[in-house]
């Protein structure tokens, strides 16, 4: 009777045992796949993240290289191509120069100029 008893123990715990190990190999390949698409939202955002720094980059270059923008102080932001200049100007002129330096570099999708007008004193 007790061999009868352990034969169907360990015929009921196998029976069991089948269908938790099929579940954790599906929780397991869930976890994966959805580390798999969490590692690729991460590494997308770290692209955009760096073609948005580039961009600024060469922006504050081409600021920087034309002579009559270079002593003013002028914050470039930049996503996915769209670029904002922020900071205040001595003139209108200066401000359109600015905006005008921005749209030639590549990459540049379009520019929002933020830029401010120094009120004369």
């Amino acid at each position: 009777m007790r061999l009868l008893i352990a034969v169907l123990l360990g015929f009921s715990v196998s029976a069991f045992a089948q269908p938790r190990e099929q579940q954790q190999a599906e929780t397991d390949r869930a976890t994966d796949h959805g580390n798999k698409e969490k590692a690729k939202q991460v590494g997308d955002e770290a692209k955009r993240a760096t073609k948005n720094a580039a961009l600024t980059g060469k922006v504050k270059s081409a600021l920087a290289a034309d002579v009559g923008l270079k002593t003013v102080t002028i914050d470039v932001d930049s996503s996915e191509g769209a670029v904002t200049l922020k900071g205040r100007v001595d003139s209108e002129d200066t401000k359109r120069r600015a905006e005008a330096t921005a749209r030639k570099v590549g990459g540049v999708s379009s520019v929002r100029n933020d830029l401010q007008v120094k009120v004369a004193k």
